[in-house]
């Protein structure tokens, strides 16, 4: 039965994953769910508490919150970019100082990830997605209110580093409540929303007009905060679920699962009493015996239960442990990756852009007004929107090449949708760097960004796929490297970047500079598709995987 037409029933399905993380078996069997004509993976419990059970309904109000709040935080931590000029005049300081109340803040929204990551693995995903909010918003509202550099530039720092989970967590509720096949277009939908935060600057720049200076943009960002708090609230559910490898009858292939626990089960007809009083039954009738034993599943929480704010303890979670232990995914090549396209790409649009804009459209000879000073960001509006409809394409091709694979899938499958990107934005790069050189008409800027932001669609959402389908021990602390490693590189692109610029020029800057360095980085994308499942296969065999796989608390489930 096809997924979209499942109705109510649970979902069955015989997946196994190979030997290699990143090679899954989805050939289907008689009476399997499937999707693309596979079957679905990772097997879930016969529970309707299994979060893979769950409505549709659910999971995507689930992927809308922590989507909407990956919006809001990105738009909240760039948004002020446009007020560099205010801030130099009101606050007395140089432009690269102002620059540092994105640039710290930035810096502080990957480390937050070190505390917030290990302590939703401890006490649960619903805690802490609460409490990141509520951080947020008083972050917020301290901002709002400042009236120094110093006081602004703290609670700066406050509202980033409690919204810095908004990065790692949707990733990860994704990974608890959807399929293998959902994941790609699942991941596009919120990598849309985290992008489009760069519009911040859109927004911030026509507030000026409200009367309030720079603080109105705090109080709005506040408010949908606060909105977002209770809505999560009332939606966001526990997904913390402990899902154990369904084991397949020797005698017959089939597979029962105990509900209560999510752990399946293997029935022997034979060992059932009722079977052994049936000494001469068929192998079909002692079959049909054992599903009728089978665990009843428990019923499913009501909305009240639901609700409930602390019902997860991990007493087995390491928490100072797992923060250690996440510095050793630097060393592996897929996690690398995505560390690196997702620090160039936002230390280029986030950063670069937004910061260099402003600057050079309100000069001479554009001579435009600091309200306008954020439409750059319909250049990116304008990408993403073009990007969306190739959302779903990776999850399309991967299932296509299964299928002509024999129904074995490996990671490899879905990244030869980012073969038309590669080269795009180290092209609009060099536009940027020489239209800002030699002072080109402006809707030269709005090309090159959106060249840049069309590509890092590609990138972001397709990359970080594929490394957590190549290599899916204790996702959680992969996240934390992803999230450290990528603030760390768009902060340090970012700390002197507009004293770079005078020094070097923009040209040599962003056309020469960071164009090198993001085109070595999109170039990766041909060694692991033509040498991917070595990688993975060698680092699966290699110390550190088995260090990994020793110390192993969480599987991704792709």
């Amino acid at each position: 039965m096809e997924a979209d037409e499942r109705g109510t029933h649970l979902v069955h399905s015989h997946a196994t994953e190979g030997d290699i993380p990143g090679t899954v078996n989805l050939k289907a069997a008689e009476g399997d769910d499937t999707a693309y004509g596979q079957a679905l993976f990772p097997v879930p419990a016969n529970d309707p508490n299994d979060p893979l059970q769950w409505s549709k309904f659910k999971k995507l109000s689930i992927l809308a919150t922590c989507s909407i709040y990956s919006f809001l935080a990105n738009s909240a931590l760039l948004g002020p970019s446009v007020y560099l000029g205010i801030y130099v005049q009101e606050f007395g300081i140089s432009f690269n100082d102002a620059a540092g109340l994105i640039n710290y803040p930035n810096l502080a929204f990957g480390f937050g990830s070190l505390l917030l990551v290990p302590l939703y693995h401890k006490i649960g995903r619903r805690p802490v997605m609460l409490l990141s909010l509520a951080c947020y918003c008083a972050g917020l509202l301290g901002a709002s209110q400042a009236t120094s550099f110093s006081g602004l530039m703290a609670a700066r720092v406050v509202h980033a580093f409690g919204s810095s989970v908004c990065e790692a967590l949707p990733v990860q509720l994704v990974n608890d409540i959807f399929f293998l096949h959902e994941r790609g277009t699942r991941l596009g939908i919120y990598t849309i929303c985290l992008c489009l935060g760069a519009t911040g600057p859109l927004y911030a720049g026509y507030m000026l007009a409200g009367g309030y200076s720079w603080n109105l943009f705090f109080y709005v960002e506040f408010a949908f905060g606060m909105a977002l708090l209770i809505f999560a609230f009332f939606v966001v559910e526990e997904t913390t679920y402990h899902r154990e490898t369904p084991n397949v009858s020797p005698s017959n292939g089939s597979l029962i699962e105990d509900g209560a626990s999510g752990v399946a089960k293997e029935q022997i007809a034979g060992d059932q009493p009722s079977v052994v009083a049936k000494e001469h039954a068929t192998g079909d009738e002692q079959a049909s015996v054992a599903k009728a034993h089978a665990s009843v599943p428990p019923p499913r929480k009501n909305f009240i239960q639901t609700l409930k704010l602390w019902g997860v303890w991990e007493k087995d979670s390491p928490f100072f442990t797992m923060m250690a232990r996440s510095f050793t995914y630097f060393l592996v090549p897929h996690v690398l990756w995505v560390i690196f396209t997702y620090g160039i790409y936002i230390g280029l649009g986030a950063l670069t852009f937004n910061f260099t804009f402003p600057i050079k459209i309100t000069a001479p000879p554009y001579n435009w007004s600091e309200l306008n000073s954020g439409l750059i960001t319909i250049a990116v509006i304008i990408a993403y929107g073009l990007a969306v409809p190739f959302t779903t394409t990776s999850d399309r091709l991967a299932a296509r090449l299964t299928r002509r694979n024999g129904g074995i899938r490996e990671a490899e499958m879905r990244l030869g949708v980012m073969l038309p990107a590669m080269l795009l934005a180290p092209a609009g790069l060099v536009f940027y760097g020489l239209s800002a050189e030699r002072n080109l008409h402006w809707i030269c800027y709005f090309i090159a960004v959106a060249m840049v932001q069309f590509s890092a669609y590609f990138y972001f959402t397709f990359t970080l796929a594929y490394a957590i389908d190549s290599y899916n021990t204790n996702i959680s602390e992969m996240l934390i490297a992803m999230n450290l490693g990528k603030q760390a590189i768009s902060f340090g692109m970012g700390l002197d970047l507009l004293k770079w610029i005078q020094e070097r020029g923009y040209a040599v800057m962003i056309a020469g500079a960071f164009c090198g360095i993001l085109l070595a980085n999109n170039l990766a994308l041909l060694p692991f598709m033509l040498f991917g499942k070595r990688i993975r296969k060698f680092m699966h065999n290699s110390y550190l995987g088995k260090l990994h796989r020793d110390s192993i608390k969480e599987v991704a489930t792709h």
